[in-house]
C-alpha cells in the first residue's frame, strides 16, 4: 500500500490542472493524522472492486459496519437503463464488492435496491448490476416501481418533508450502505450519495414540485442516514446529469467515510462540474446538512487517507 502527495494544499489546483490531473489536491492538515487513527474519509485509486474494497479496509473493515446477522441494504445508482461507461449508474464491480464484504462479515440478508427511473428489468440487464452480484444471490438486486413495495413513514426531523412512502425493506434494515455514482445534476450541481436516498422513496415528485428541493434533499437523509457511503468515482459524469449523455472522466477513484455528508464533500471538491470547480460549501444541500449537524463540509480538517493500487 503506497502513500502518494495527495494531501497537499487545495491552492495547488491549478498546476494539478494543468497537468491533466481530475482530483483536487487537498489540504495539508490530512497529513498531519496520527498513523494509528482511522480516516474520516478514505481514498483508493484503482480497478473499481480492488478500490473498494481497499477504501472500506481503510475505514476499519466491513464489520466494523456489519455485525452477524443483520440485514443490510445498499443502495447503488441503478435507475437508468444505461451501461457503465456512461456513467449514469454504480459500477457493477463496486456494487458487488460491497455486497460481498457484507456476506464475509456475516451479514444475514443482503438486498440491493432502487426504485428506478426507467424499466425496472431494462435498467437491471444494461447496469451490469444484476448480473454482477448473480454468483453471490440471483435474487438480492431488485429495481422496484410498485407501491405494493413501500409504506408510509414519518420523518420527524424534517423542516418542510415531513414524511413520504419508504421502501418497506429499508425500513427493515439494520444497516443501510449508500453506493453512488459521482455525477452532475442539472437541479442540484451534483447527485451523491444524499441526493441518492430519493431512490428510497415512493413520491420523488414532490420534493421536486411542493418542497425545496435542497431542504427535502436533507430532510429524507435525517429519516435515511447511511452507516456507509461508498461514492463511486471511477467514472463521473461531469456534465448533462443525472440522464446523460454527457462528459465522462475516469479518475478511477473510490470515496468512502462513515460521515455521507463528508464523501459528498470531498466528491464535490475533488471533480470538474458543469466545466468549473465548486466548494462543498456552494452544493446547498451539503450545506444544509451540515448547518443541521447531520456531517461535516469543512474537509480541510478532516483526516483523509489515500491509497493507490
Amino acid at each position: 500500500m503506497r502513500r502518494r502527495d495527495f494531501l497537499r494544499l487545495q491552492a495547488a489546483a491549478a498546476c494539478c490542472l494543468a497537468a491533466g490531473s481530475s482530483l483536487l489536491p487537498l489540504h495539508p492538515l490530512f497529513a498531519q493524522s496520527p498513523a494509528d487513527a482511522l480516516p474520516d474519509l478514505a481514498v483508493a485509486k484503482g480497478a473499481p472492486a480492488a478500490a473498494t474494497r481497499a477504501a472500506v479496509e481503510l475505514l476499519g473493515g466491513m464489520r466494523a459496519i456489519v455485525s452477524p446477522g443483520q440485514k443490510v441494504l445498499i443502495k447503488p445508482n441503478m435507475s437508468f437503463a444505461n451501461p457503465p461507461e456512461m456513467a449514469t449508474t454504480t459500477h457493477p464491480e463496486v456494487v458487488r464488492e460491497l455486497a460481498a464484504m457484507c456476506k464475509e462479515a456475516g451479514a444475514a440478508d443482503i438486498l440491493i435496491m432502487d426504485h428506478p427511473l426507467r424499466s425496472p428489468e431494462a435498467c437491471l440487464e444494461r447496469s451490469g448490476i444484476r448480473d454482477a452480484c448473480r454468483d453471490l444471490d440471483s435474487r438480492m438486486v431488485q429495481a422496484v416501481n410498485a407501491p405494493a413495495f413501500f409504506a408510509d413513514a414519518d420523518i420527524p426531523a424534517g423542516k418542510e418533508m415531513r414524511g413520504n412512502a419508504f421502501l418497506k425493506a429499508v425500513l427493515d434494515a439494520d444497516v443501510l450502505i449508500a453506493a453512488p455514482v459521482a455525477k452532475s445534476h442539472g437541479s442540484t450541481g451534483v447527485s451523491l450519495s444524499l441526493k441518492g436516498m430519493m431512490g428510497l422513496i415512493w413520491d420523488r415528485g414532490s420534493m421536486h414540485s411542493r418542497y425545496n428541493l435542497d431542504e427535502a434533499i436533507v430532510d429524507l437523509y435525517t429519516r435515511l442516514t447511511p452507516a456507509l457511503t461508498v461514492v463511486d468515482a471511477t467514472r463521473v459524469l461531469t456534465t448533462n446529469g443525472p440522464f446523460g449523455p454527457g462528459k465522462v472522466i475516469t479518475p478511477q477513484t473510490i470515496i468512502a467515510s462513515r460521515d455521507g455528508v463528508a464523501a459528498d464533500a470531498l466528491a464535490g471538491a475533488a471533480f470538474e462540474w458543469w466545466g468549473r470547480r465548486m466548494q462543498p460549501n456552494q452544493v446547498r444541500h451539503l450545506r444544509l446538512a451540515a448547518e443541521r449537524g447531520l456531517g461535516r463540509i469543512d474537509i480541510e480538517h478532516l483526516r483523509v487517507q489515500e491509497v493507490v493500487l
